[in-house]
């Protein structure tokens, strides 16, 4: 366990919302800190391949490897994300997104979210994008 501070982040799940499957409707971040945004990752690895041609779950799952590596590079942790926002070619592939997620993000984080059903991805070949925006809290 580091000996960083952990956020203040606060989920907000408001009263009148549906409660959302691994998501929060806001997250307020209480602490002054260091805003990290991480863009869009897509599945390509380290030498710029595809990884899981015509494979959502493969896809994601470099998707989320890819994020862990931009973040742990800015200094940042899942539990210091805020907010996800995904892009999907076919939203009825979101369980597939959902499964993967659980496999790198913390059960207890919940960072505010939104899922876009795209058209078109930079490539054709892409299924899935997603970028995060984390909040690092001072030391």
């Amino acid at each position: 366990m580091s000996d960083e501070p952990r956020p203040a982040n606060r989920q907000i799940d408001a009263p009148g919302l549906a409660p959302g499957p691994g998501y929060s409707h806001a997250v307020s971040v209480d602490v002054p800190g260091r805003l990290v945004v991480v863009s869009g990752q897509i599945a390509l690895d380290s030498a710029g391949n595809l990884v899981g041609p015509g494979d959502l779950e493969a896809q994601t799952r470099q998707v989320f490897a890819n994020l862990e590596t931009a973040l742990t590079a800015a200094g940042a942790r899942w539990e210091h994300v805020v907010r996800l926002g995904y892009f999907l070619r076919d939203v009825s592939g979101v369980g597939v997104v959902r499964a993967v997620r659980a496999e790198f993000v913390p059960e207890h984080v919940a960072p505010a979210a939104s899922l876009v059903e795209v058209s078109r991805l930079v490539r054709d070949d892409l299924l899935v994008e997603i970028e995060a925006l984390a909040v690092v809290p001072a030391r």
